[in-house]
């Protein structure tokens, strides 16, 4: 009976859009036995899998590793290739279409098929693609790949369908871009050559045709050879031989003359009449010394020669070609010369390529330059050339980004309508001037303002400690305002403060943020263990920074260490775990100061965001504080919380004082589940003074060498042959053993550089001192471990490596903490050791789900459970056959920071709620979780009048409440009883640096959503919703009862969690480590949405993957771009009218008429017949061997046809029935100018036989 009652409860959980109720089933996660079911809980719930649908919408910011640069003259778009097998397509604002190649290989080279709405790329996997650009989202139509010979040029000239393909072993072949299969006509390099050259002449790295005769083709050898072959005659018309290699070619538009740029620095100038020598031999930045020797230069990679209408000097822009002797101090360069005037441009990043920008799209006409396009390895540039000052444009695209590293992210959709207009006349007045007036010329494309928009602001933390506030609407991205956080404090000294002897290059990185759109309050936690309040204000303010110290460390004996149960003597000193207040005897004056020294001095405040209070922690015994794990901020309550892996703090910002600095061991009170006994840490810790002095000795010398590097990981975490390793692992989120000899390590941990650190990680590893535990904050997990091809999750605790399991100890509960004796622990050894998948040892089965199933084992720990809401003491065999956890596949990989990790808050919740079962009416709460799955209430006494709060002081204290769940806890929230989102109240925002209005006194205007006021027919309680790493949980408030469980994972764990709003609607979004996106039902926690997003997780994923309302999310797809996603169907149905059309129907141009000297003494481009001279009929097949076909997705004539849906389909239809009615009023007027003709032709015919009709003979 009880069987055929959960099939009845899963069928009714089960069904689309039912009523979630208490007792629903399995399907929505099993409701906890003996947990109380409230029936006046009903909650209609509408969202249903169809409402999900994972789909990357946009890429913002710059291209990361950009190799290859195009632009569309006639569209105007630009295209950037990179080392990843990207494109990005960019146009007017708004365009910005991202594209990747399913290889991965690198791109070499774009080549636009100019007004047609395609491009050709070349990768490195020597494979060429052609794309089709008439739809908002790019895709291949056909594919060719050479097996024998590797790519290195590309040419294809104006509207010729004939790509000419250079390769390594300097052949030359010919592809049909209409059927893109190659012409049996090619131009080998043994016959480009002399036959008395012995040599090879190498690569071809230049093809170009003559702009006087398109059926000569200039093709231009590596080792400095250069020849022109004449295509009809299949011939060479004349070949150049140079001493220094060649790296580019440069036409003359009367295709008389070219320019050449070698590897010495020169440049050749070369006239077609005489091609034995050059005519003209420069070196622009190489001078003749002293003895006649010419200065060595470096080499010039591209030279590009234009002429221009309104001067007769022609441009030479060039880059590179700097002297080795003034290049050892100098940046990148790009030098314009014009005439005898000679600019040169220092760049900030080496230059990849350059394009110089033209009216004209054919090469024999006079070019006009206007613009040069520089792409530089991290940023993106344009002159401006008709200025002679040469200034760049202004950028409209969001390409700094990573103007420093990102650290954190934080998105915010449905903002205040009144946040996005603020923020940005704020921030114009920090806009940089001097850029050009004239408008942006990558003006090609079309993109309107979607219907379905809404203000979306993005935040993003950086290491050097700026945040900058971005608008993120309608899938754009635009900088609103940036912060400095470094301005709060003292420039430090070189050499002195703690500060510089511990992170030197990023004290002041950005590690979380926390702001309320409502209120404009705003919260920056660094990571020299400092938070930074800050309140936004219209107007200047000169304003003195207050600032709190707090002395939250604990001794390293307050970890969780079951190994030393037997080993150590317990010591009673109830103090031990206790925080020690400022001045405490034993605490140094040295060790009683932060990391960074607060301006104590009024400071002139712009208007923006502005430091109100600066909260730090201080150094103790010789050790610097703990990274902060967690943070929240209240603006109605006036408190601001945030805790490490020691404990929590309270702060009154309101009144500027510290309302509570407690341990994590002391928020239990008496309803700690761990039955713990203290002893004192000082008795041992002086055994082991010799060991303490000896590893300090040694402590700052190697974290000042070793921290120089911590963020390095965020920008070249792919950089090096590891990385590449990591890529092809199995398990994309397992570790390595982690021992703690080193020598015992495999090979590929014991050689990762420290560049792969992540900042957080590298501090925490080189700031460890003897006898000392470092924490690990939970959103920052590095120590993935591998499982059976799983990963578990980084609190799961097993017994040490190498040592066998222990099938037996006494019962009791007895609990030890580790003892100084033992030698400090070794950290994971980088953030990227992840990736790295190896073998299970086989002694490891069976071992133990988390921390605490193996303290219950080995220590019988007493556990309070709100499932059976009564306390127990049981074994882990009983906790196995209960919850059928996830020990079988536990293996002994786990890192040893894990084992000694002590209790952190990881997360904390400011809301109305009941601090007690016995509370009848909500009140202000505080939610701690911790990792060790523990969810702590903590309420909170505040004075309701105004005058009251500022001087009263605040009452808050443990509750005695404890719930549990497995893995670290991530998230709270809460919900009325009809399943909406109750959101946190807040002050409405007010200008602290307003005028006074003395007739109105200033006063605070709260808003407050409680939850009794929220559902009249359950006034009486809300809902809490708690999510770990393992497990999510629906609780009943006040009487704390357990509604629905769901095990999220048990392979894995998770790395994020939000409660978000989609569809009118709410559900619990959740990233895992495995790459896995899943969408719960709330309350009833029913499945919606498990799709396999990312095959590998890193670092840099885990760490900026967040989600917000209205179905979207991002994160940090490398160091420079952020990827936007979306989870909902509706806005992925609605995506189309959202991107921008890459082709917009443009006529091409007509080719200007030079006149009939010109023409007839040879200055007209002579034209030619390609089909007849390439087409299978006159050159035959290639052999089948040399290059492969790979037909596109799309059909192969589809290219101009295929747009994006019917709308496409009837705009051309459209334009077609316009040309088609054009061409019929063409073909009228010409008819009737025809009749017109033979009238009047008529007519003097008549006129003349009259004249001549009655003369005589001889009259004629």
């Amino acid at each position: 009976m009880k069987k055929f009652r959960k099939v009845l409860d899963g069928l009714s959980s089960s069904s689309p859009g039912g009523v979630a109720s208490p007792s629903c089933g399995s399907a929505a996660g099993t409701p906890t036995a003996h947990a109380p079911t409230p029936q006046d809980i009903h909650v209609q719930e509408t969202l249903v899998s169809e409402n999900f649908q994972i789909c990357k919408t946009v890429r913002h910011g710059f291209p990361y590793q950009p190799t290859c640069l195009a632009f569309d003259p006639v569209q105007k778009i630009l295209a950037i290739g990179s080392r990843t097998g990207g494109i990005r397509i960019l146009g007017r604002p708004g365009v910005d279409c991202y594209s990747q190649h399913e290889s991965g290989a690198a791109v070499l080279q774009l080549q636009f098929l100019i007004n047609e709405g395609a491009l050709v790329t070349a990768c490195a996997d020597d494979t060429l693609h052609l794309w089709n650009l008439r739809q908002r989202r790019p895709a291949i139509l056909h594919s060719l790949k050479f097996n024998r010979e590797r790519i290195t040029f590309c040419h294809l000239p104006f509207q010729s369908k004939w790509l000419y393909v250079g390769t390594e072993r300097g052949n030359t072949h010919i592809v049909n871009i209409e059927s893109f299969v190659l012409s049996g006509y090619v131009i080998m390099w043994n016959k480009a050559i002399e036959l008395a050259t012995k040599a090879h002449p190498g690569p071809v790295v230049h093809l170009s045709d003559s702009p006087k005769d398109e059926g000569k083709l200039l093709i231009g050898f590596e080792s400095g050879t250069v020849v022109q072959w004449d295509l009809r005659a299949k011939k060479v018309d004349f070949r150049i031989y140079y001493d220094e290699a060649i790296h580019s070619v440069s036409w003359h538009h009367e295709g008389k003359q070219f320019m050449c740029s070698h590897s010495d620095g020169s440049l050749t100038m070369w006239n077609l009449r005489n091609t034995a020598r050059p005519i003209q031999i420069t070196y622009p930045h190489g001078k003749i010394l002293k003895d006649g020797r010419k200065e060595s230069c470096k080499p010039i990679l591209k030279v590009e020669y234009k002429t221009s209408r309104n001067s007769s000097e022609p441009y030479v822009i060039f880059s590179g070609g700097l002297s080795y002797d003034k290049s050892g101090g100098r940046r990148p360069t790009l030098t314009i010369m014009h005439g005898k005037a000679i600019t040169v441009l220092e760049m900030d990043h080496p230059i990849v390529e350059f394009l110089v920008l033209c009216d004209t799209p054919y090469s024999n006409e006079v070019q006009d330059p206007y613009a040069v396009v520089v792409l530089l390895e991290k940023d993106f540039i344009v002159v401006d050339l008709t200025q002679s000052n040469f200034p760049i444009f202004e950028n409209p695209y969001p390409m700094d980004i990573h103007e420093s590293p990102v650290t954190c992210t934080a998105y915010f959709a449905e903002c205040p309508p009144d946040i996005i207009p603020i923020l940005y006349s704020i921030g114009a007045k920090q806009k940089k001037t001097g850029y050009s007036h004239k408008e942006w010329p990558v003006s090609g494309g079309t993109w309107t303002l979607g219907s379905q928009t809404y203000p979306e602001i993005i935040v993003t933390g950086h290491a050097d400690g700026t945040v900058k506030f971005w608008d993120a609407s309608a899938i754009t991205l635009q900088m609103l305002y940036k912060l400095k956080t470094s301005k709060v404090f003292e420039k430090p000294k070189v050499g002195e403060g703690r500060a510089g002897e511990l992170v030197e290059e990023d004290p002041y990185a950005v590690q979380m943020v926390s702001w309320c759109p409502h209120s404009r309050l705003f919260c920056v936690v660094g990571i020299s263990a400092h938070v930074i309040l800050y309140r936004f204000s219209k107007h200047d303010a000169n304003t003195q920074i207050v600032s709190l110290e707090v002395r939250l460390q604990f001794d390293s004996e307050d970890v969780i260490s079951p190994s030393e149960a037997e080993n150590n003597p317990c010591f009673s000193d109830p103090s031990s775990h206790s925080p020690q207040p400022p001045g405490s005897p034993g605490s140094g004056t040295q060790d009683s100061l932060p990391c960074l020294k607060v301006k104590n001095r009024p400071v002139r405040m712009p208007p923006g965001y502005q430091a109100e209070l600066v909260v730090q922690l201080q150094w103790v015994d010789g050790e610097p504080p703990q990274q902060i794990t967690s943070l929240d901020i209240n603006s109605a309550y006036g408190l601001l919380a945030f805790g490490n892996c020691n404990g929590l703090t309270v702060v009154d910002f309101l009144q500027k004082t510290i309302l509570m600095c407690m341990g994590t061991l002391d928020l239990y009170g008496a309803a700690d589940p761990y039955q713990r006994l203290t002893r004192s840490p000082r008795k041992n810790r002086q055994s082991t003074s010799d060991f303490c002095m000896r590893g300090l000795s040694h402590f700052y010398s190697d974290s000042k060498k070793r921290i120089r590097t911590s963020y390095q990981s965020l920008t070249e975490l792919s950089d090096n042959q590891v990385s590449m390793d990591m890529e092809r692992s199995k398990s994309p989120t397992s570790v390595p053993y982690l021992h703690y000899d080193p020598r015992s390590m495999p090979e590929p941990v014991a050689s990762l550089r420290a560049s792969h650190c992540s900042p957080v990680f590298y501090l925490l590893d080189n700031v460890k001192g003897p006898g000392r535990k470092l924490s690990l904050p939970t959103d920052l997990k590095t120590d993935l471990d591998h499982v059976n091809g799983h990963c578990t999750s980084p609190t799961s605790q097993p017994c040490s490596v190498g040592k066998p399991r222990i099938t037996g100890v006494p019962e009791g509960p007895r609990l030890t903490r580790r003892g100084p004796g033992r030698p400090p622990f070794r950290k994971a050894q980088s953030a990227a050791c992840m990736e790295i998948s190896l073998p299970v040892s086989s002694h490891t089965e069976g071992g133990y789900a988390s921390r605490r199933a193996m303290l219950q084992q080995l220590h019988g720990v007493s556990m309070y459970s709100h499932d059976e809401h009564h306390t127990t003491s049981y074994n882990w065999s009983e906790r196995e056959s209960r919850e059928n956890s996830f020990s079988r596949s536990r293996s002994s990989s786990v890192s040893s920071i894990d084992r000694d990790t002590k209790e952190s808050v990881t997360t904390l919740q400011f809301g109305e709620s009941y601090g007690r079962k016995g509370d009848a009416l909500p009140t202000a709460c505080l939610w701690v979780g911790t990792s060790l799955g523990v969810v702590l209430l903590l309420p909170i006494s505040i004075p309701t009048e105004e005058e009251e709060r500022m001087e009263e002081p605040i009452t808050m204290g443990p509750s005695g409440t404890v719930l549990m769940l497995k893995g670290s806890v991530l998230r709270f929230a809460f919900l009325d009883c009809g399943g909406a989102l109750i959101q946190s109240p807040y002050e409405v925002w007010r200008d602290p640096n307003g005028p006074e209005d003395p007739d109105r006194p200033r006063r605070r205007k709260l808003v407050n959503f409680s939850p009794s006021s929220s559902q009249e027919a359950c006034s009486d309680g809300h809902l809490a919703v708690v999510c770990s790493e393992k497990q999510a949980k629906v609780i009943l408030m006040p009487t704390q009862a357990v509604l629905f469980t769901h095990n999220i994972t048990e392979s894995s764990f998770l790395l994020r969690a939000d409660v978000v709003s989609v569809c009118n609607s709410v559900c619990l979004a959740c990233f895992c480590a495995n790459g896995h996106i899943m969408t719960l039902s709330l309350p009833s926690l029913r499945p919606l949405m498990d799709i396999n997003y990312l095959p590998l997780t890193d670092l840099r994923i885990a760490r900026t993957f967040v989600f917000t309302n209205g179905g979207q999310a991002l994160y940090l797809s490398s160091p420079t771009e952020i990827q936007r996603l979306t989870y909902s169907q509706e806005m992925t149905d609605n995506l189309q009218d959202m991107l921008g059309e890459l082709f917009t129907p443009i006529e091409t141009p007509e080719a200007q008429n030079k006149g009939f000297l010109k023409g007839f003494f040879g200055g007209n481009a002579q034209t030619f017949d390609r089909e007849e001279l390439f087409g299978e009929a006159a050159a035959g097949k290639a052999s089948r061997s040399l290059a492969q076909h790979i037909p596109g997705p799309m059909g192969l004539e589809n290219m101009k046809t295929a747009a994006g849906g019917v709308v496409g389909d009837l705009a051309r239809a459209r334009i077609a029935l316009d040309q088609r009615g054009e061409r019929l009023g063409e073909l009228e007027e010409r008819t009737a100018l025809m009749m017109n003709s033979a009238e009047t032709f008529s007519t003097h015919a008549h006129q003349v036989m009259l004249k001549q009709k009655d003369k005589k003979w001889y009259q004629l």
